[in-house]
């Protein structure tokens, strides 16, 4: 299994993912804001791992001072801010963010000692969680198919993109080893290129039978019958069912639908923000222009020209089959706000 993060004595070490497929690069963050500038640049990325991140980072954070009570609150307050202003859309960050803060708040009256190893064992817990949740979500997401399928994928929903296994490929993944998955058309997704550097590296490294397209190919590739279902990951779902992914999802949906092929949302229950009637109040995070007009540091364009850069869109719930989640398959008309 590929390895994304994980705690060495007094740091936590991280897969640089904008050295890949090039080269396969640790970093070992020793101070929390490596590692919050770490989310920023897309050293790591993907919402379950960002959530994963955020709650070692904190625990890092009150690993490295030796600060009383008081400053130590001040610390800890500040670092958690940092760490919430780093991507605006992923949910699963601030699902992480509260669960390691009611930790926190349990250590009042501890030493810095002890309460740096509560929150770096709780830390651990979220990261051994995710893993099996997404063992669960790929075992359900391949119960919906009986025979061989061709998927078809956009970003990179995998072991890269959380702690272990994957959602959207952790369903390709229990495909695979049930012997019905035929083929995985990655498509590239533009500006980042996360399906062709990332997801085509991480199906390879299994054995995984993957061809890579362009994001504009899509079309063409379902108007020839050769994709049977689309399976995307999710940075934020809201309770219509509405979901956030990166940018592309959207037209991908809109063609799944076109060509009467079902579209899959793979994500944990922790990506589901109860408190998002619909996707029109999810934050879209605006991102780098240079993103756009270059291509992993060469301008392929006017380098002044205008340009518009969301980092993720926003699917409506209606043009989603079902969602694949660690408790079930889940449909229409999906989740209350009471719940």
């Amino acid at each position: 299994m590929i390895t994304t993060i994980f705690w060495d004595q007094d740091a936590v070490v991280i897969l640089d993912q904008n050295e890949l497929p090039a080269q396969i690069k640790y970093v070992r963050c020793e101070d929390y804001r490596a590692l919050v500038q770490a989310i920023k640049t897309l050293q790591v990325r993907g919402a379950p791992l960002i959530g994963v991140t955020a709650a070692y980072g904190l625990a890092l954070a009150v690993w490295k001072t030796q600060a009383g009570q008081a400053a130590l609150d001040t610390l800890y307050d500040r670092a958690e801010q940092e760490f919430a202003a780093s991507r605006p859309t992923a949910v699963n960050l601030f699902w992480a963010i509260r669960r390691m803060r009611n930790v926190f708040k349990q250590c009042q009256g501890l030493n810095q000692s002890k309460t740096a190893r509560i929150l770096l064992d709780e830390a651990d817990r979220i990261l051994a969680e995710d893993v099996s949740i997404n063992q669960r979500i790929g075992e359900n997401g391949a119960a919906l198919f009986t025979e061989k399928v061709r998927v078809m994928t956009i970003c990179n929903a995998g072991a890269l993109a959380t702690g272990g296994y994957g959602t959207a490929l952790g369903v390709i993944r229990s495909l695979h080893q049930n012997d019905n998955l035929q083929q995985v058309w990655a498509c590239e997704t533009r500006p980042v290129l996360q399906g062709a550097r990332l997801t085509v590296w991480e199906l390879s490294q299994d054995q995984i039978p993957v061809t890579l397209i362009t994001d504009n190919m899509a079309a063409y590739v379902m108007s020839r019958g050769e994709v049977d279902a689309v399976i995307v990951g999710a940075d934020r779902i809201a309770v219509n069912g509405d979901t956030a992914n990166k940018i592309g999802t959207y037209g991908l949906a809109v063609l799944a639908a076109y060509h009467k092929i079902p579209f899959y949302v793979a994500a944990p229950m922790s990506t589901v923000d109860l408190g998002m009637s619909s996707g029109q109040g999810i934050p879209i995070e605006q991102r780098n222009h240079d993103e756009v007009r270059q291509i992993r540091g060469i301008y392929v364009t006017v380098p002044e020209v205008s340009v518009f850069n969301p980092a993720f869109d926003v699917t409506p719930g209606q043009l989603v089959t079902a969602l694949i989640t660690e408790t079930g398959i889940i449909r229409s008309p999906y989740f209350r706000s009471d719940r």
